[in-house]
This record gives C-alpha cells, sequence and structure tokens, in this order.
C-alpha cells in the first residue's frame, strides 16, 4: 500500500482505559491501599492513579508489585511546594524543584507507572499577587525540559495540569498551557485536561480540547464538585464527542475528593463530603464506560 492511499484510511478508534485516582481514600502510600484497589478491579479499572511524595521508593515498589499481580496499569500525580517552587527567582529554589520532581519520577516508575501528571508547573496555591510574567514561564519551561528528560529514560511522560485561578497563576486555561509545553520542548513533557478546572477557566469544551490536542496525553474525569461524574453540570457530552472525534486513546481517570485523608483535605481546601467514594468507584466507573463506547460508534 503506497503511503498516500495508508493515510487515506480513517484512524482505528482506541478506547481509552478507566482509572481511578486513589486520594479519594489516602494521599499515603502503604499496604492499606491494596482491598481498595482489588475492588476497583472487581468493578473493572483498567488501573489506579496515586499520590506520589517522598515515602521510600521501595513501598511504592511493593505497591506496584501488587497492581501487577491483579493486572492493573498506574499513573502518578504529586504537587511541588513553595520551597521547590520552578518559577522562583532563585536558582536554588528551581534547583530543588529539579531534585525534587526526578525522586518523583523514581517513584512512579518504581510502581510501574508510566504518566506523571499535576500541576508541576509552579507551587501549589502560591501567589506572587500579579499575572504570570514571561520570564517565569521560561523558568518553568528548564525545569521541565530537565525533568522531561530525565523522565524519558524512565519510559514516563509528564502531564503538566492547569488548575483553576484559586489554586494557581501560572497555567489556568489549555491555551497557556500549551504555551508552557511549547517552551519546555521535549517529548516527555505534555499536557492534561481536568474536567474540573475547566469547568471554571474555559468558555467551552471543545475549543479548549481542541487547543491541548496535539501535546494530550492525560485526562482526569472530575464533576464541579469533586463529586461522582454525571451528577453535575459539567459539559460531558462535549467532552466525551470531543475526545472521541480526536481519537483520544490515553487515559480517562476519576478524580475525585472526600475527607477520608484529612490532612490532604485540609491542603487542598476540601471541608465536606460529597459523595461517598464507593458511590463515585462504581457510578463513575459506569458513566465513563457509556460515554467512552457511545461516542467510540
Amino acid at each position: 500500500m503506497s503511503e498516500s492511499n495508508a493515510s487515506s484510511q480513517p484512524a482505528e478508534k482506541r478506547l481509552s482505559p478507566i482509572g481511578f485516582n486513589v486520594l479519594a481514600w489516602t494521599a499515603v502510600m502503604s499496604e492499606k491501599l491494596n482491598p481498595i484497589v482489588e475492588r476497583l478491579k472487581t468493578i473493572g479499572y483498567d488501573g489506579v492513579e496515586c499520590f506520589i511524595d517522598s515515602t521510600d521508593v521501595s513501598e511504592y515498589r511493593k505497591f506496584g508489585d501488587h497492581l501487577k499481580q491483579l493486572g492493573l496499569q498506574s499513573t502518578a500525580v504529586t504537587v511541588v511546594g513553595p520551597d521547590a517552587n520552578p518559577v522562583s527567582d532563585s536558582a536554588w529554589v528551581r534547583e530543588q524543584a529539579v531534585d525534587f520532581l526526578k525522586g518523583v519520577v523514581d517513584r512512579t516508575h518504581a510502581m510501574g507507572g508510566t504518566v506523571l501528571c499535576g500541576p508541576i508547573h509552579s507551587a501549589f496555591a502560591t501567589f506572587s499577587r500579579r499575572e504570570p510574567q514571561n520570564v517565569e514561564y521560561d523558568r518553568s519551561a528548564e525545569v521541565l525540559n530537565q525533568v522531561g528528560e530525565y523522565a524519558r529514560q524512565a519510559g514516563i511522560v509528564l502531564a503538566v495540569e492547569a488548575l483553576n485561578r484559586f489554586e494557581c497563576y501560572l497555567c489556568n486555561t489549555m491555551a497557556q498551557l500549551r504555551e508552557l509545553v511549547r517552551r519546555a520542548d521535549h517529548p516527555n513533557v505534555r499536557a492534561m485536561f481536568d474536567t474540573h478546572h475547566a469547568n471554571m477557566e474555559e468558555k467551552r469544551f471543545p475549543e479548549a480540547i481542541r487547543t491541548i490536542a496535539p501535546v494530550l496525553a492525560h485526562v482526569h474525569i472530575s464533576e464541579n464538585d469533586r463529586g461522582t461524574p454525571g451528577d453535575g453540570h459539567v459539559p460531558w457530552d462535549d467532552t466525551y464527542r470531543t475526545l472521541a472525534e480526536l481519537n483520544y486513546g490515553g487515559w480517562l481517570t476519576i478524580e475525585a475528593f472526600t475527607r477520608n485523608d484529612v490532612d490532604f483535605a485540609n491542603g487542598i481546601n476540601v471541608w465536606r463530603e460529597y459523595n461517598d467514594p464507593w458511590d463515585v468507584a462504581e457510578s463513575g466507573f459506569r458513566f465513563i464506560k457509556t460515554n467512552r463506547d457511545r461516542y467510540a460508534d
């Protein structure tokens, strides 16, 4: 078959794997997660997403071995704090950001993860009281480029996340995120789309998703109130339809929050319960699978 004829064939539809972020129960890596992921496997999930901190690498390796025995895949998420802020005007702080994120890559690799997502472009909930500066994008891009090269050696893609205006100022929209990824200029530095944040910051979901599509590597399925997907007012039809039109085949991972882990909940300003985590997991899985399959036809 000639190259011209091959390119004229319609792309084969890819079904996205479905994941669940265990932050609905805890941010702590331990064997207490084992019965949770076992039940998630029974529900039908393809993988789980875990928060990565500075817990010993061996704990992530043991957990990854358990996931492998279950036939589950994994992705990871993390945040950076002010002492390791990639946009800091201190070169030493930016070096701390590189070192911290390399450690997160090591733990993600030990767990068997292939995607590391999160707002790793700047420190969470740390504000300069001014609009983002050009030099801050350059600083962040330099850090991401260095970490991206380290991640490449581990076979891990960085999926950088834009947050809403109440949680960060550097990247709120897909347009800003796309520009940051362009500046980072590394094949392992890509982007994610989170429906919760987009619900606050984007005018229209289809345009936002198309803007980030060339570098899109991960999607968080998250309701406007962080509860069960499908129970709120996120424009889900627009979301699934546009992803299907673009033949997106990456993860569709539920990120919902509770107060089960009080320290983590307090750190991200979660002050009430939205839905029981197992309601989120069971109803959310059916919701994603139904819509994914419907728009894949």
